[in-house]
């Protein structure tokens, strides 16, 4: 396999390949020997709505190529190119690494997100990418009532050789992220990430929950949590609008990460996620390999869902 950048574009390509080809097998069809008429781009805003664009963003682009090109005759490849450049444009403002501030030791960051979104392999992939800066990292299995969550987590900590901070099924989560932040300031750990349970469909119960871990380590830490980290499966589409406005309601997000872009053709719907709530998107996942989330390029990723070599 290749690795290093040029790899990861690939791979960025590859698992974007259902995404771009929902969207480019459109924009193909419409402008094949077509001039840019107000015809086409009606239809060119359907094909963008269908990729999980949003309407926002689909008629922010179809206006920008209107702008440039309209009544011109205009190639499929063109118009990948233009939208390209414009989707990057949209996208660049919320594309920001996860930085770890050395000067808030440990460095807690809460991690959420629905059951089955890949959160706990996150963690352990954010834990890998943190080891190899030489950081030392510290993880609490907070979802304590889910067993599998654990073993998970447990499973990443070794890969990673991060030790994990587990309770009897059952335990308090804000008493386990308390201890676990205890033990991260006697260690002098560098990072200290919590898991957290997804049962979204219970909202009352995640909330108090959540609400009672962030509460709690600002007993220890009144700056902590220093980073709230959203996990996105990409599967969802557009349900993933909704499903960032429940977590904001119960808990002050600062990030977002999208996973399973690879098995997806509704990658698009972080355009919609950028226009409409500016969350900074730290990284994206495209498989189940431990190097297989990166940080967010918008440029990259933009070129990649137009079907273009990033």
């Amino acid at each position: 396999m290749s690795t290093g950048r040029d790899g990861w574009l690939l791979r960025l390509k590859s698992g974007l390949s259902q995404s771009s080809e929902r969207i480019t097998g459109g924009i193909t069809g419409l402008f094949t020997k077509r001039k840019l008429d107000q015809a086409t781009l009606d239809d060119l805003e359907e094909i963008l709505i269908a990729g999980d664009l949003g309407v926002g963003p689909a008629m922010k682009l179809s206006q920008s190529l209107a702008d440039q090109r309209f009544d011109q005759e205009i190639t499929p490849e063109e118009v990948h190119a233009i939208l390209a450049d414009e989707v990057a444009n949209i996208l660049e403002p919320v594309a920001a690494p996860l930085e770890v501030n050395p000067h808030q030791k440990p460095f807690v960051i809460l991690v959420c997100g629905v059951n089955g979104s890949g959160k706990t392999t996150t963690i352990g992939k954010l834990a890998n990418q943190f080891r190899s800066q030489e950081k030392s990292v510290i993880l609490a299995a907070a979802d304590t009532f889910r067993a599998a969550a654990v073993e998970q987590l447990q499973v990443w900590g070794e890969r990673s050789n991060a030790p994990v901070i587990t309770g009897n099924p059952g335990t308090d989560p804000a008493g386990l992220a308390f201890a676990a932040l205890e033990q991260a300031k006697s260690e002098g750990a560098d990072v200290l990430m919590i898991d957290t349970a997804g049962r979204l469909q219970n909202r009352k119960d995640l909330m108090a929950e959540l609400e009672k871990i962030v509460r709690v380590v600002k007993k220890l830490d009144d700056k902590a949590p220093h980073a709230t980290l959203l996990v996105m499966d990409a599967t969802i589409g557009q349900n993933a609008l909704s499903q960032v406005e429940a977590f904001k309601d119960m808990i002050d997000v600062s990030g977002l990460v999208m996973t399973k872009l690879d098995g997806s053709a509704k990658g698009g719907v972080v355009i919609a996620l950028a226009e409409r709530f500016g969350l900074p998107v730290h990284a994206v996942g495209v498989g189940e390999g431990i190097d297989d989330l990166r940080p967010f390029d918008a440029r990259a990723f933009a070129r990649s869902l137009m079907g273009l070599d990033a």
